[in-house]
């Protein structure tokens, strides 16, 4: 399952690289929520112009192909990073102290190797598309309109690139827990249970109250 979770920071040189790479995952996530952005506008524009003007955008479907890595693999990094991905928690879950941290530097490391893996593989087929001396730089192309998709293929390996990245520095947090013993690692999301969420939450909603009352207590 998912859930909310936590990252520790302090001043070691795993936290500084962890708020750096977070920083690029933020960028990347943030491409592709405007890539989202991007197809909603696409939309209308396509719908309006074949209802109003009978000219839908051409290649329409040709542009959502090409936005799909944008939106399906660009913050994946980013969700790693605060542990909001979909898994299986019935056993670690149940576990405490270095049982927990093996367990889960166990299942990161799985993770990293198979992530290098499609890295390879993705990057692969990316170079099976692209060559020099093809017209705009493309083997393949798409069907309509002949967009290129050599960098729509190349985001992908990109993108799990940084998952790797991503992955590497939680290893670290967890064989740095696993010979420390410290219940409160560095870098790695902290899964945190349902009480303290609705703390957190409730202290969100409080200090929203908060703000509305000042406002209105400037105004009057």
């Amino acid at each position: 399952m998912s859930g909310a979770s936590s990252v520790l920071e302090d001043k070691s040189l795993l936290s500084r690289l962890d708020r750096s790479l977070f920083k690029v995952e933020t960028v990347l996530a943030l491409v592709s929520g405007l890539a989202v952005f991007g197809l909603v506008l696409l939309a209308v524009v396509s719908v309006s112009g074949r209802n109003i003007f009978n000219q839908p955008i051409p290649g329409y479907v040709d542009w959502i192909e090409q936005a799909m890595p944008l939106i399906a693999f660009m913050g994946i990094a980013y969700v790693q990073r605060l542990g909001g991905h979909i898994r299986m928690d019935i056993l670690i879950g149940k576990l405490k102290g270095r049982s927990l941290w093996v367990a889960e530097f166990i299942t990161t490391l799985a993770m990293l190797i198979l992530m290098m893996l499609i890295v390879w593989g993705t990057f692969a087929h990316f170079q099976r598309s692209f060559d020099m001396s093809a017209p705009l730089w493309s083997r393949d192309s798409s069907l309509d309109i002949r967009l290129p998709l050599w960098p729509m293929k190349l985001l992908i390996p990109v993108a799990f690139s940084v998952l790797v990245l991503r992955l590497f520095l939680q290893l670290w947090g967890y064989l740095s827990a696993i010979i420390s013993g410290t219940s409160s690692p560095i870098a790695v999301p902290l899964v945190e249970d349902a009480a303290t969420v609705a703390a957190k939450e409730a202290e969100t909603v409080s200090g929203f109250d908060d703000d509305i009352e000042q406002n209105k207590q400037e105004r009057l």
